[in-house]
């Protein structure tokens, strides 16, 4: 297992940001994970779990702890049937499964970071969420100590959340499995309206899953979520910000705002999210409150291709990037009733 001390973990995020930690250990194999997490344990020192840092916003002073990157491999399909090491890049592993041919996962594709981040965040875009999919997730458990294995149903999997998320210092993702569907080479129903138009069939057609996930990726970059070096609207976390989910009071009052500073015959997106909810756009917010494609004169800066991207554009510190998300919290509250939801994990700092 590698190990470096003082090393920093900029390089280790896609934000690209963050002082350093104190000891950075790399494991390849899951006994080196769990060897790594219960020697942490047992010294009551600070653990910091990192896959592929795409969700991650590290502060500047960085963390005094141990920071262990999993860097373990393992694609086993058998069948329809994937199992996934934590450590594998997914946006790999996606290209793969669309090669064998198989559905599922395929407008899951471009995400940044690794397959055991996805059930953490019930990683979804393009209409399809893992937690469609997923059928076990096998993971180190801090409290017992011991190695468990967790059906779909004891995930507790909703919108961009799990158990994984609501208990961030239990679990630690070895691996995680799931059906997908034979479909002759065919993705998935479409159910996202612009992947349908984009591919110029109706929402509900199933379309060619090589075709599917090409046109999910045209649609990422256009969008600056493709991790590109050279492109500083992808030095980011992808969409920092989640959509919100209101309440059947809390939506009246956001459409009245709405309507008061924008006019009567404008509306605004919305979408069922059960037991009489509703989810908005937090892109259509920001945008609306005024906080453009490209908002910001500092080194931290909107995208200029997504308003829902927070970005360094080179030069940023963490405080740069969270001086520029409190000023869009506090810009769409102000317009709108309504409070964004910060979606990637902040370590040492907070908004």
């Amino acid at each position: 297992m590698q190990e470096l001390h003082d090393a920093p973990l900029a390089p280790l995020t896609t934000f690209r940001l963050g002082g350093p930690a104190t000891r950075i250990l790399t494991a390849t194999t899951d006994a080196e994970v769990v060897a790594a997490v219960a020697e942490a344990d047992a010294s009551g020192t600070p653990l910091l779990v990192i896959g592929g840092g795409s969700n991650l916003v590290i502060g500047d002073k960085g963390f005094d702890g141990t920071a262990l990157r999993i860097a373990t491999k393992g694609f086993t399909l058998s069948g329809t049937s994937l199992e996934l090491a934590a450590g594998e890049v997914w946006t790999d592993a996606v290209a793969r499964t669309v090669e064998a041919g198989l559905a599922g996962i395929e407008c899951l594709a471009g995400i940044p970071g690794s397959a055991g981040a996805t059930p953490i965040q019930n990683v979804g875009a393009y209409g399809q969420e893992v937690s469609s999919t997923i059928t076990e997730v096998v993971a180190y458990d801090r409290h017992t100590r011991e190695t468990v294995t967790l059906p779909n149903a004891e995930c507790s999997f909703s919108y961009r959340h799990s158990r994984f998320k609501a208990e961030p210092d239990r679990f630690v993702v070895l691996r995680v499995r799931f059906a997908l569907e034979e479909a002759g080479g065919l993705s998935a129903p479409l159910a996202y309206p612009e992947t349908a138009r984009a591919m110029g069939v109706e929402q509900g057609e199933r379309v060619a899953a090589s075709a599917a996930r090409e046109t999910v990726l045209k649609l990422r970059a256009g969008k600056g979520m493709v991790l590109d070096p050279d492109d500083h609207d992808t030095w980011s976390a992808g969409s920092f910000f989640t959509n919100p989910i209101l309440d059947e009071a809390a939506f009246q009052d956001f459409l009245a705002r709405v309507h008061e500073r924008l006019g009567p015959d404008l509306t605004p997106p919305a979408f069922p999210a059960g037991d009489g909810r509703t989810k908005t756009s937090a892109a259509w917010l920001i945008d609306r409150a005024g906080f453009t494609k490209g908002y910001g004169s500092g080194p931290a800066r909107i995208s200029t291709k997504h308003t829902l991207a927070l970005t360094n554009r080179g030069e940023a510190t963490t405080e740069d990037l969270l001086a520029l998300a409190r000023e869009v919290v506090a810009g769409v509250h102000a317009a709108f009733g309504v409070t964004l939801v910060n979606e990637p994990v902040t370590v040492g700092v907070a908004l």
